[in-house]
C-alpha cells in the first residue's frame, strides 16, 4: 500500500466514524419515538390508529381518509361513486379504479358471490344507503335485472378511465370493501413517512406492521359471534399475529333487523336477491391487503362454509377462520391450514 493511499484512508476514517455514529443516533431516535393513538369517525364507523413516530400525523391521516370518502362513499353526494350511481358522471379517480379492479377480481374468483352492483337490492332490504321496507318478490325480480358485476366495465378515455353501465339503473356500493381499502391507504401513508410500527383498524378491518408498544408482534383477537352490536360481551376465541397483512371480518350477527318476528341478515346473495340463510355466522380473512380480505370475507358469508373452503383450498395467499353453527345448534370453528402460522392463542 502506498503512502498516498494510507493518507487518504486516514483522512476518510473520521468521516466513516461520523457516518456510523449518525446512523446509530437515527436508529435510536426511531426506536425511542413515542407511540401515538388516533381515534375518529369515518365511513359510518369508528377508526383506531396506533403508530410510532415523533410526528403527529392526524391531519395527514384524515386527509387520506377524506380522499377515500370522496371516491367511494355512497353517503357523500359529491363522491365519485355517487355521481356514477346518479348518472351525473361516469368519470373515475385512481382510488375508485383500484377498488373496482380488486372487486372485479374477487367477483370473478367467487362466481359473483362478491358483487358491488348489489346496491339496489341491499337498499331495497334497508341495509344500504337508502332505507325501505322489506321488498316484495316482484320488486326483487325487477331489481335483479340491474345486478351483476359483468354489467359494469371500465373503459379507457382521454388518458383516464370511465365507467360504462349496461343499465342506467345499476348502482354500485363499495361498503363491503371500502373500510379495508381505507386501512390500506393509511398504511401506505405511514410507510411513505418511514414508519415501521403501526396498527390501523377501521370498523374492524385491520392492517398491522412491525411491533406494538410492548415491542411484541401485534395480536388481534377473533371474537365469538354474538348478537351484540357494541361488542361489549364478545369473547375472544383465538388471537392471531399480524405483520404486513390485512385482516377483515364479516358476519350477520351484528347487522340485522327484526320485522314481524323475523330476523333479516344484512348479507344479500346477489344471485337470489335475498338475505343469506345458512349456518355460517362469521368469516375472518387474512390477505396481503385489507381490501382483498374485506371482499373475500363478504363473499364467504354469501357462499357458506363449504363453498368458502373450496375457494381457500386454491389460495395460498389467503387464511381464514369460519365460525358456524353445527347441526346441534352449537358454535363450531373451522380454519384453513394457512391460519396456523398466525394463531398464537386459542
Amino acid at each position: 500500500m502506498t503512502k498516498g493511499n494510507n493518507g487518504r484512508i486516514i483522512w476518510q476514517l473520521p468521516l466513516l466514524i461520523l457516518l456510523i455514529i449518525g446512523s446509530v443516533i437515527i436508529i435510536k431516535q426511531k426506536h425511542d419515538a413515542p407511540y401515538r393513538k388516533i381515534t375518529g369517525f369515518v365511513f359510518g364507523t369508528i377508526y383506531n390508529i396506533t403508530y410510532q413516530s415523533e410526528e403527529d400525523l392526524r391531519a395527514d391521516i384524515e386527509a387520506e381518509l377524506k380522499k377515500v370518502d370522496m371516491s367511494l362513499s355512497t353517503f357523500n353526494i359529491k363522491s365519485t361513486i355517487s355521481k356514477i350511481n346518479n348518472n351525473a358522471s361516469n368519470g373515475t379517480d385512481p382510488m375508485f379504479v383500484e377498488v373496482f379492479n380488486i372487486a372485479r377480481k374477487v367477483s370473478e374468483d367467487t362466481d359473483g358471490a362478491f358483487d358491488i352492483t348489489v346496491a339496489p337490492i341491499v337498499n331495497a332490504w334497508g341495509f344500504g344507503f337508502k332505507n325501505n321496507l322489506p321488498p316484495t318478490p316482484h320488486v326483487i325480480d325487477s331489481l335483479k335485472t340491474f345486478v351483476g358485476y359483468r354489467n359494469v366495465v371500465l373503459n379507457k378515455h382521454s388518458g383516464g378511465q370511465v365507467v360504462i353501465k349496461k343499465h342506467k339503473e345499476t348502482m354500485l356500493d363499495c361498503g363491503a370493501i371500502a373500510k379495508g381499502y381505507g386501512s390500506d391507504i393509511v398504511a401506505r401513508l405511514l410507510k411513505r413517512k418511514g414508519i415501521e410500527n403501526y396498527m390501523i383498524e377501521i370498523g374492524g378491518e385491520i392492517v398491522c406492521a412491525g411491533k406494538n408498544p410492548s415491542c411484541n408482534n401485534w395480536r388481534i383477537g377473533i371474537t365469538r359471534p354474538d348478537d351484540d352490536s357494541l361488542s361489549t360481551n364478545s369473547s375472544t376465541i383465538a388471537n392471531v399475529e399480524l405483520s404486513g397483512k390485512g385482516m377483515a371480518t364479516s358476519g350477520n350477527y351484528r347487522n340485522y333487523y327484526v320485522k314481524d318476528g323475523r330476523k333479516y341478515a344484512h348479507t344479500i346473495d346477489p344471485k337470489t336477491g335475498y338475505p343469506v340463510q345458512h349456518s355460517l355466522l362469521s368469516a375472518t380473512v387474512i390477505a396481503n391487503n385489507c381490501a382483498t380480505a374485506d371482499a373475500y370475507a363478504t363473499a364467504f358469508m354469501v357462499m357458506g362454509i363449504e363453498e368458502a373452503k373450496k375457494i381457500l383450498a386454491r389460495h395460498d395467499d389467503l387464511a381464514a377462520c369460519l365460525i358456524y353453527t353445527d347441526k346441534s345448534g352449537h358454535y363450531s370453528i373451522w380454519h384453513s391450514e394457512s391460519l396456523e402460522k398466525h394463531i398464537v392463542e386459542r
